[in-house]
């Protein structure tokens, strides 16, 4: 049986947790490299001080023993914002809650650094990832000098009120920003040229997205958190039944209805009904894709009221009925 590595380790936007975390991988510090022994992984682990309070940290390796990374900041002045393309298994564990990185598709996370989190990996797997870390403090300076326009900029960002934090799928934009990063030879001036532009590229896009969306100013734990990922694994399980009550899913949550709605709508973006319909039709592409089954078994899989119904909401999700998407295919 393939052992656990645990690695207890925090981030913050200063490279101070550099030398805690190469300790803790059993490594070295190679100038921006972090080199590791190969019956551990294989690949490259790369940090750069991207100046304006910004780290970036870029990870595109295979891990060849199972890992456990546990999160726990010691300085909370700043915000993570995680882009994880992982092949494999990977999971974020928290309390009672466990999510799957590769099938609960959420490649995006946003995480305030007072939250803690519980992530492992296990052997055989490939993580290209990109973590981009920024003080709070200059979180509003990035934002005026890009010109984005957000509403309670000075409430989203006191940690007095609020707690930053958004689970959401990565636009096309910044997977191919990502994935243009990924051809370059890391290492030497012209890489870290590409990667502060990446970075600032890919702060832009994240934050004129949520500029436009409705931010829910409001504190939370980790606990809260575990809570509402719990509720979205559930609806993802239960995604071919009918739509649960919000009794039940606040229940489910150990929340009142009114805290539950708020708190899910924080983390997603989305109202629960919206969220499962949107994973709904997720499902429905994947199996027409397939062409196993008819859109009127499509249909009943997933119980939709009627055929005309799920060609409605199809349409409306993806632009194209159906019937024309099967003919495309």
């Amino acid at each position: 049986m393939n052992s656990v590595k645990t690695i207890k380790h925090s981030y913050s936007a200063d490279l101070s947790w550099i030398e805690g975390l190469t300790s803790q991988l059993g490594g070295k510090i190679d100038g921006n490299f972090i080199t590791m022994p190969e019956e551990l992984q294989t690949g490259t682990r790369y940090f750069l001080d991207c100046g304006e309070g910004i780290i970036a940290y870029y990870v595109n390796v295979m891990y060849n023993k199972n890992f456990r990374f546990i999160q726990k900041n010691l300085d909370k002045d700043f915000v993570g914002i995680y882009y994880n393309l992982t092949e494999g298994e990977a999971t974020v564990d928290s309390n009672s809650s466990s999510y799957d990185v590769g099938r609960w598709r959420y490649n995006l996370c946003i995480v305030d650094g007072s939250l803690e989190s519980d992530y492992n990996v296990k052997a055989g797997s490939a993580t290209y990832a990109l973590s981009i870390f920024i003080k709070k403090s200059m979180l509003r300076e990035f934002i005026e000098k890009n010109n984005i326009h957000f509403q309670n900029i000075d409430k989203i960002a006191d940690p007095s009120l609020n707690t930053i934090v958004r689970f959401e799928r990565m636009s096309s934009d910044s997977y191919h920003l990502l994935n243009d990063l990924k051809k370059q030879s890391v290492g030497g001036p012209i890489f870290n040229l590409n990667l502060i532009g990446t970075v600032q590229m890919l702060l832009s896009n994240c934050l004129k997205k949520l500029s436009t969306e409705r931010i829910i100013i409001q504190k939370l734990n980790s606990s809260d958190l575990a809570n509402i990922i719990g509720i979205q694994m559930f609806l993802i399980e239960h995604i071919e039944e009918n739509f649960p009550s919000i009794a039940i899913m606040s229940q489910k949550a150990n929340m009142s209805e009114s805290k539950f709605k708020n708190l899910f709508r924080k983390i997603t973006g989305l109202t629960p009904n919206n969220f499962f319909m949107t994973n709904k039709l997720l499902r429905a592409k994947e199996l027409l894709e397939k062409k196993q089954l008819s859109i009127s078994q499509v249909s009943d899989q997933l119980s939709f009221t009627n055929n005309s119904y799920f060609a409605s909401k199809f349409k409306e999700q993806f632009g194209i009925s159906p019937k024309i998407f099967i003919k495309q295919l």
